[in-house]
């Protein structure tokens, strides 16, 4: 099978990706209800320009969703992963490990001087994945989620993206702190 192809979303992927999250959903990696099968993917917080899809012979398989991880301007230098998600018919391919990679570049690219996620504590895959890629464990919330009858962990990991010499910052510029 070919390597994905990572591109930038489109207003025309909202069907493919819907399917996805409908198809994906679980609480091994969600702490919110199951998406309804008329709720809209792209939202006015959330539109095409903050994901980026993965596609295999032409086909959408997959997203991760950016954003930032909070409206404070103190800290519009972190880039967010708020969300990740491979069909099932894609998985071990090289489809979710090319995401990570893409959003990392992405972030780089973008001047953000460091990159970070959340993962529930249970969702080994997942976390054996973003360690793999240079994400690391800066702390843990025990028991932050009760979901399906258990207490979760929810993990908080990062990714350094410049040095820490005040070079960098969204659009490259250096901060001031």
């Amino acid at each position: 099978m070919p390597a994905p192809h990572i591109r930038n979303a489109r207003s025309e992927d909202e069907q493919p990706l819907r399917r996805i999250d409908l198809e994906t959903w679980s609480y091994l990696h969600a702490v919110s209800p199951p998406p309804g099968p008329d709720d809209p993917f792209f939202r006015d917080t959330c539109g095409p320009e903050a994901h980026l899809v993965a596609e295999l012979d032409g086909a959408v398989v997959g997203y991760v969703r950016l954003g930032l991880p909070t409206p404070l301007a103190s800290n519009a230098h972190v880039r967010q992963i708020r969300g990740l998600a491979v069909a099932d018919a894609a998985r071990g391919h090289g489809v979710g490990r090319a995401l990570v990679r893409a959003a990392v570049e992405e972030a780089r690219q973008g001047g953000f001087r460091r990159i970070t996620l959340r993962v529930l504590g249970h969702n080994t895959a997942a976390r054996k994945l973003y360690e793999s890629e240079g994400f690391v464990v800066e702390g843990v919330q025990p028991e932050e989620f009760h979901l399906d009858g258990r207490y979760v962990d929810d993990v908080l990991m990062g990714q350094m993206l410049t040095g820490r010499d005040g070079q960098g910052g969204p659009g490259g510029a250096a901060l001031t702190m």
